[in-house]
């Protein structure tokens, strides 16, 4: 029998662990939810306070993502020579950053040139966030901590959206610099817990992952399906996720406070999406449940496009849980299916497919609602992407783990 004493390290070990997983995951939501996607909850105020067109307001969103590209790049070349938690380190400030020059931001190109900051470091942090949760608990539990990556995203999401709900029917539009002062505040208290806390052992990494990390991905079983996937998703998401808010209030004329409480749910959803598609992938394997998620998108999208309250909302929740579950699931393909050195460099140059799909998305969704006068064929579009994405995943080797 095991003595207690003996047993007592090994808890401490698992629980620092955990503490490790939530910092981390808090900090994806800080580069992710706040970083990106409150853009997204934040656009119509933006857009009706600084005046602008849903074209000029896409091109915004694009300096972020086109951030998160250039980001991708630069991460492919740092994780090859140096440790992930030191780039992991340097998104968080940039990402923090990015949060404070928002806020103060008085223009569009102020506001975008603060979004590339942020998104730079979204790239930074989020890249070797996964394996570093991962390896902060036991291999057994190394899945759930991937999903629950997804789940901190999925809390700033629904945070993001009941503050800006909330100070908007107060305030008015303006208020959306306010909410980009307190996400700051955030960050900037969470900055300091992954500095004091969060550690990562690993050793020095020695190069060799060729240009952009495109010689360590090639090493991945199922790279050219996965990227194919990943590229979709990228394309896809931001035409939902960036302009749900506005079609809400515009095509279906949605209060600020529906849209808003909406969004809110979408974002509670994805607190659970990763989690539950990471079980599901444990019974059926991350090819199926990948395609099984591709495959739902159409659907959940079909029914926004109605603008019927309730059915919307519900798809919405459906939406939430896709929204968490594809990007969970394509990071837990790589991160099964590559070494620790690989990982890093293996990871970025996916990314890098998936920035440049996520980059044109938002300009190209602005210019269809501006062209058509509404949001209907940007949510279609969205839908006939997920069909790429489902045939893609279906591709996938069905012996990669």
């Amino acid at each position: 029998m095991t003595s207690p004493q003996l047993n007592q390290p090994k808890t401490r070990l698992i629980q620092a662990g955990w503490v490790t997983v939530i910092l981390v995951a808090l900090s994806a939501a800080v580069g992710q939810a706040f970083g990106r996607f409150s853009y997204g909850v934040l656009l119509p105020a933006v857009r009706d306070d600084l005046g602008i067109t849903n074209t000029l307001a896409g091109l915004i969103g694009a300096a972020n993502v086109g951030a998160y590209l250039l980001g991708t790049l630069m991460v492919a070349w740092a994780t090859s020579h140096y440790r992930l938690i030191n780039v992991m380190r340097v998104g968080l400030i940039l990402a923090t950053l990015g949060l404070l020059l928002a806020s103060l931001s008085s223009s569009p190109w102020l506001l975008a040139m603060a979004l590339f900051v942020a998104g730079i470091g979204g790239a930074f942090l989020w890249i070797p966030a996964p394996v570093i949760a991962a390896d902060a608990l036991p291999p057994h539990r190394r899945r759930i901590a991937v999903g629950l990556m997804s789940s901190g995203i999925g809390l700033g999401v629904m945070f993001v959206s009941i503050l800006s709900g909330s100070l908007r029917s107060s305030q008015g539009d303006g208020a959306w610099s306010e909410v980009y002062q307190i996400q700051f505040l955030i960050g900037l208290a969470l900055l300091a817990l992954v500095m004091l806390i969060v550690r990562h052992e690993q050793t020095a990494p020695s190069g060799g992952a060729g240009i952009g990390g495109v010689g360590a991905l090639r090493r991945m079983p199922g790279w050219l399906p996965i990227i194919v996937a990943y590229s979709t998703f990228g394309f896809m998401y931001l035409l939902v996720l960036g302009f749900l808010t506005t079609r809400l209030e515009d095509d279906s004329l949605w209060t600020t406070q529906s849209a808003a409480s909406t969004f809110s749910a979408m974002g509670f959803a994805m607190i659970f999406g990763g989690p539950t598609f990471v079980t599901l992938a444990h019974k059926i394997g991350v090819r199926l449940a990948l395609a099984t998620a591709f495959g739902l998108w159409p659907i959940f999208v079909g029914i926004v496009i109605t603008g019927y309250p309730t059915p919307t909302l519900l798809a919405c929740i459906g939406l939430g849980f896709l929204f968490s579950a594809l990007p969970t699931l394509i990071t837990l393909y790589v991160v099964e299916n590559t070494t620790v050195k690989d990982y890093g460099p293996s990871f970025a140059a996916a990314t890098l497919a998936f920035g440049i799909a996520q980059t044109i998305s938002p300009p190209i969704g602005g210019y269809l609602a501006d062209l058509t006068g509404s949001f209907t064929l940007v949510f279609m579009l969205a839908a006939l992407m997920s069909v790429i994405g489902l045939l893609a995943t279906l591709k996938l080797p069905r012996n990669a783990l």
